[in-house]
């Protein structure tokens, strides 16, 4: 595949400085949610990913969609396996265990169960805590190990006198902490027990390292720490696509995702694999919570995903949904004397979530009926009894236009813009909210350059055809023009999030994605466009203001904005230019002498992208240079950047 960076209709050169002045007023505010984050369960990014859960199938959990399945858990000694539906489940959520019964010639040495993780298990000089719920009549110890895949190595193993019953069901806790760290992933879990008394069966097996600020069935540290470092107003929650169920007709339920684990019964995602709901409504607010972000959260608004004759739902037919969804909310923000701000309670949580944004369904514009039927009855249905119940919350259409719309003035409602999209595509957009609505504003839920330029043309993506496997830095550069653009317009663009966040290098289904992982904490890859955001992001303003030009934008577009008297913020990037472009720019107000500091992100060439090289170590091709400048005698600042070169100067 041949891939094209210079289109002809972008090339441009700089035959003198682009000269701009900077006033201090005349703008507009710029919206506090700018960036934020979109997290659904694609790519294993929640279970296997985020979800720090170490185990893979603890709890056998299974649906029409994806059956359970012993997978991936190897037989240790002669131990034989089976799944069973006992006639004491564990919970009606979850009917499913392992029996581990002796096989043939089992009489001296152990038997037992080995999980190989999420394709592997880090192991550090931590501690990890875990907990299995056994059935039987096992009188002995158990031993829990954590162990090396490759060689004889036992990192930690400690023994637990087995409290099993025969016809209760028995939590088993313990911990684990290795003196020394593993060489690698390839690591395993195993529980092991005396064959004698027969078979054992096994159930919500889980282990845990040290999650972010040691949140109890937490996330991931170093995945949250590089969400952090983004800066983010907001987390959109918990779809996407995966809210909406597919074929099997299995869409998000709250309800089922709340309470202990052993009450989850998870359900089948719509990315090709099961959900096991750790990762649910409670943890997703405390996730915000953690990040100090505003939650969005976006509920089911009757179409499933497919294209069979009951995939939408009727008029009728959503009735209960809607109730479902006040009950939802009720749960988040009702008082403790609500049924179910009083579950909530039970939970521990007494004060409710601060909730202020919640989205109507998941690019309800999908299919020939699908945007007709959301803005006869689905979206309006559901807008209407959430603002009667909660007449402060911003309510947010999904079909990205006007044709589904609530209330006016502050009272008006959102609409969620989604776009992926080519380089040159997406720099063609850059000016797609000069004239859009300042009343019913929009939200950018989800963007992301996913495949490469057609020479001499401006195309949408081609589906069919593969996308880049990894974020390219010519696709971070048309983001962050894509970024000024929506900046520049923040009385109409209240925010933006790149989709999909995450993407488990050992399995995924869609590419390119924001951060890349695996097993092995180092090896997380934060892609070029994690950079273009990490820098915006962090370079925030209160208002724009606006610009003086004697050149036309592009091939360098820019924004500026400013937080207070004398403190202004500039951002600029160039796309396609055949020649260096220098800046000559003056912001009102800022005499000779002031200093200001410019820092550049570059890279060696346009389709440069971080990845894991050979040796599974990330590169880093994104350089970040920082300089710092003198305004001269007319109180003007001076620089020069080169092709697709993206920079903030701030004073």
């Amino acid at each position: 595949m041949i891939l094209h960076i210079f289109s002809l209709p972008f090339l441009a050169g700089i035959a003198s400085a682009i000269n701009l002045k900077v006033s201090s007023t005349g703008g507009n505010a710029s919206s506090p949610l700018m960036y934020g984050l979109m997290f659904e369960d694609i790519n294993h990014s929640g279970d296997g990913g985020i979800y720090a859960e170490l185990i893979n199938n603890r709890a056998f959990q299974g649906s029409r969609a994806f059956p359970s399945t012993l997978e991936p858990w190897v037989p240790v000694g002669n131990a034989v396996f089976t799944l069973q539906n006992t006639s004491i489940p564990l919970s009606s959520a979850l009917p499913t265990s392992i029996n581990v019964a002796p096989g043939p010639l089992s009489r001296d040495a152990k038997i037992g169960l080995l999980n190989p993780g999420w394709w592997g298990i880090d192991v550090k000089p931590q501690k990890y805590t875990g907990s299995f719920w056994a059935l039987g009549s096992y009188k002995g110890h158990f031993t829990v190990k954590l162990q090396s895949n490759l060689t004889d190595d036992v990192f930690a193993s400690v023994e637990i006198p087995s409290s099993c019953q025969p016809s209760k069901w028995v939590e088993h806790k313990f911990e684990l902490e290795p003196n020394h760290a593993a060489a690698n992933s390839n690591n395993t879990f195993v529980i092991e027990f005396e064959p004698g008394s027969g078979a054992v069966n096994f159930n919500l097996i889980s282990l845990f390292p040290p999650t972010y600020k040691n949140r109890p069935n937490g996330n991931r540290p170093e995945l949250m720490e590089a969400l952090k470092a983004l800066n983010p107003s907001f987390l959109r929650m918990p779809g996407g696509n995966n809210i909406e169920g597919d074929i099997w007709h299995y869409p998000w339920r709250w309800n089922e995702t709340i309470g202990p684990l052993t009450q989850r019964p998870g359900r089948p995602g719509t990315w090709g694999y099961g959900n096991t709901d750790g990762l649910g409504l409670v943890e997703y607010l405390n996730w915000c919570t953690d990040l100090e972000v505003e939650p969005l959260l976006a509920v089911w608004a009757g179409m499933y995903l497919g294209s069979d004759a009951d995939h939408i739902l009727s008029a009728e037919a959503l009735a209960p949904w809607v109730d479902d969804t006040l009950n939802e909310l009720e749960f988040i923000l009702g008082p403790i004397s609500t049924p179910y701000g009083a579950l909530r309670a039970s939970l521990g949580y007494h004060e409710p979530w601060a909730l202020k944004y919640v989205e109507i369904g998941n690019e309800d514009n999908l299919y020939t009926n699908g945007g007709s039927t959301y803005a006869a009855y689905r979206f309006s249905v559901f807008y209407d009894a959430i603002t009667a119940a909660y007449p402060d919350l911003k309510i947010i259409s999904s079909t990205g236009d006007y044709t589904a719309v609530g209330g006016n003035g502050e009272t008006a409602s959102w609409t969620d813009f989604h776009t992926y999209s080519r380089p040159d595509t997406l720099v063609s957009m850059f000016d797609k909210f000069d004239h859009a609505s300042r009343e019913y504003k929009t939200l950018i839920g989800e963007y992301a350059i996913v495949q490469e330029n057609l020479n001499g043309q401006l195309a949408g993506v081609n589906w069919d055809l593969p996308k880049f496997p990894q974020p390219v830095w010519i696709g971070a550069v048309s983001e962050a023009i894509w970024s000024i653009g929506a900046e520049r317009n923040s009385d109409a663009v209240v925010g933006m999030s790149y989709a999909p966040g995450f993407q488990n290098l050992n399995s995924y289904n869609w590419s390119p994605d924001l951060i890349s992982f695996t097993a092995d904490v180092s090896q997380t890859v934060l892609s070029t466009s994690w950079h273009v955001i990490n820098l915006f992001s962090n370079s925030r303003y209160t208002s724009t203001v606006p610009i003086t030009s004697d050149s036309p934008l592009g091939p360098a577009y820019w924004v500026a904005g400013t937080s207070g008297e004398g403190k202004y913020t500039f951002k600029t990037a160039i796309y396609n230019a055949t020649s260096s472009v220098p800046f000559n720019i003056t912001f009102e107000g800022v005499a000779k002498g002031t200093s200001g500091r410019l820092t550049v992100l570059s890279v060696p060439e346009g389709l440069s992208a971080n990845m894991l090289d050979g040796e599974g170590v990330p590169t880093e091709v994104v350089a970040k240079r920082e300089v710092e400048l003198v305004a001269g005698s007319a109180g003007e600042f001076g620089f020069e950047l080169e092709n697709w070169e993206v920079a903030v100067f701030t004073t």
